[in-house]
């Protein structure tokens, strides 16, 4: 049966409800709205400072929240202890007992609430196989690498099996290589125990490698919440744009509305954009994103496409890529990432006169408006995407 009505609505997890959080005169939360569905691996990313990890530490119970509910699995968890609540955090520095070996790290959950000790045994074995620990139970912690130390701190919370586990950077410690291994542990780790995951992170890789659904906030508020493509593809305000990827943006006013087009003078050039459904009207001031990786130096020949000078000032070599940093006559910096071999981009030199091209559908349009759970800029407005 594929009838829209026989389709079960998707249960939440987690529901938070207008969560704010004050520390004296400083807003730490404003109103923050989240629902997290059933077996959903949700990553909350942010500048420092934004309320993230506050946000994390008023659903463990180790922050109370200013006002706003707190929903478990449809129960009002707001006033319970953490003792009480069905949340396990894992920490960014493991905060493991060093004394301790992997066992009795793992158990130690288990022994505070007097279990029967077969059954913690058999539990803590389930687990560290779970995690690729079972060989190593009888060592210390100390005698353990970065990776296998997070492991353990994984599998200590989720021995006490959790309705939702929340993690704090906990990939922060590792090297660059075996946190991009730990990456793809960690969101196999989730699918095959469908647990919700509520993870904060400063890494936007990390975030988009690993969620569903990614959480950017700003100054205690939430920008934006969807999937990683449409954070990454479609951002929805200034500071996304500014914050997520490699994006560049340029200001200027709509000069003509015409055959699905958004005309826009710039400092530099008429930059064509797609109008979508509610476009601007002439006259109105906005702002135009276009990723690094849609510009190139050589025309493909789409209908209307933008055509931009600027001048090579530096570029950087990646392995995999390379990118590009140019400036316009009227100092606006560009970015252009393309996938090319090196040889290639030593023919391109310093203070070298460049043409890029995109495509107008390649152009995001943000408009300002005031948009309540959103960071203002001066003035009052926060530049929004159209439609939004």
């Amino acid at each position: 049966m594929n009838a829209i009505s026989d389709i079960a609505p998707p249960q939440v997890d987690l529901e938070l409800r207008g969560i704010a959080k004050s520390f004296g005169d400083f807003v730490a939360l404003e109103r923050v709205d989240l629902a997290i569905e059933r077996g959903e691996f949700v990553a909350i990313m942010g500048p420092s400072g934004c309320g993230k990890t506050t946000l994390l530490r008023i659903v463990a119970g180790l922050e109370s929240m200013s006002s706003g509910q707190l929903l478990l699995r449809g129960q009002d968890i707001s006033a319970l202890p953490v003792h009480k609540r069905s949340t396990r955090l894992v920490w960014q520095n493991f905060a493991l007992f060093p004394h301790l070996n992997v066992r009795q790290n793992i158990a130690f959950g288990l022994t505070l609430r007097r279990h029967d000790k077969a059954k913690v045994k058999a539990k803590v074995d389930e687990i560290a196989d779970l995690v690729q620990l079972g060989q190593f139970l009888d060592r210390r912690i100390g005698q353990l690498s970065g990776g296998q130390k997070q492991r353990v701190a994984i599998a200590r919370a989720l021995v006490t099996e959790p309705e939702i586990l929340l993690l704090d950077e906990p990939l922060s410690a590792l090297d660059a290589h075996l946190r991009i291994r730990m990456q793809s542990e960690m969101k196999r780790l989730q699918q095959r125990l469908g647990i919700s995951f509520l993870y904060v992170t400063h890494n936007q890789s990390e975030a988009f490698s690993m969620a569903d659904r990614v959480v950017v906030m700003n100054r205690g508020r939430i920008e934006q919440y969807g999937p990683p493509e449409e954070i990454y593809t479609q951002p929805k305000t200034h500071f996304v744009a500014e914050f997520v990827g490699s994006n560049n943006i340029f200001d200027g006013k709509v000069v003509d509305v015409e055959g699905g087009l958004i005309k826009v003078q710039c400092a530099d050039a008429v930059i064509s954009a797609a109008a979508g459904e509610r476009p601007p009207g002439k006259g109105s001031t906005v702002s135009l994103v276009v990723q690094a990786d849609k510009i190139g130096s050589k025309p493909a020949g789409t209908v209307a496409e933008n055509s931009l000078n600027a001048v090579l000032s530096g570029r950087e070599f990646t392995g995999s890529q390379v990118i590009y940093h140019l400036e316009t006559a009227a100092g606006v910096e560009v970015k252009m990432v393309a996938q090319e071999p090196f040889s290639q981009t030593e023919r391109t030199a310093i203070n070298m006169a460049m043409q890029l091209y995109w495509s107008p559908g390649d152009t995001v349009v943000l408009r300002p408006g005031i948009v309540p759970g959103v960071e203002n800029i001066p003035g009052g407005r926060s530049y929004v995407a159209l439609g939004a």
